[in-house]
């Protein structure tokens, strides 16, 4: 199982300890243990917690991280990074300006959520308002994805970061074999000058889904 700050794998669940104690965010169980209170992350409802149930290994959060989240949503897998990072930075584009009004609730209780109704397709606007981040997470379930992820991460990521994709063949071509997609997306990340770290198909929680971890070439 990966090793991150203020995470833990306890009776077969993934817990972060709840950076708001006594707040949910999603309905998620909340458990005491040690004194502390912990939230229980359903890999049903994140991609990031499906893919290190699968076996991803080699991400490098911190508790200090910065982080640049592509497609946030309402906040359910981005409070959980919350609570990794809890000394550190979320940024948190979003477009859908109904999503926002519900991840704005999530990131008025924590500090280190900042959210930002944007299209991530135009990376140039949220510029001015971001520093360089230390991972770049996108998830935004559009034909362009991996385009819109390279963008980002090259303006966004340091030359120590890394990268992390959830890809939607469906988004991508509802016609053809997902493997041949995800071969295609793969091979666009090498072609920009990042190594693959891991590739981690998200069955059975998400269908028709790979994550990629990546970083900058040397």
């Amino acid at each position: 199982m990966i090793e991150l700050p203020n995470f833990r794998f306890y009776k077969k669940k993934l817990l972060t300890l709840n950076l708001t104690p006594g707040f949910r965010v999603y309905g998620e169980k909340l458990l005491k243990i040690g004194g502390k209170e912990y939230r229980v992350w359903d890999p049903y409802r994140s991609k990031l917690a499906a893919a290190i149930l699968n076996g991803l290994k080699k991400l490098t959060l911190t508790q200090d991280s910065r982080v640049l989240y592509l497609g946030a949503s309402s906040g359910t897998t981005a409070s959980h990074i919350s609570d990794i990072c809890r000394d550190g930075m979320l940024y948190c584009v979003e477009i859908s300006t109904r999503m926002v009004r519900d991840l704005i609730k999530v990131c008025e209780k924590r500090e280190n959520m900042a959210p930002l109704l944007e299209d991530a397709r135009k990376p140039e606007r949220y510029l001015p308002f971001i520093e360089k981040v230390d991972l770049v997470y996108c998830d935004v379930a559009q034909p362009d994805q991996t385009n819109i992820f390279i963008e980002n991460m090259r303006l966004f990521l340091k030359n120590s970061g890394q990268g992390f994709i959830a890809i939607k063949a469906r988004s991508i071509d509802t016609a053809r074999d997902p493997k041949e997609i995800f071969k295609e997306e793969k091979q666009k990340l090498k072609e920009a000058g990042y190594r693959i770290l891991e590739s981690i198909r998200l069955e059975p929680y998400e269908r028709d889904h790979i994550a990629f971890l990546v970083e900058h070439r040397e």
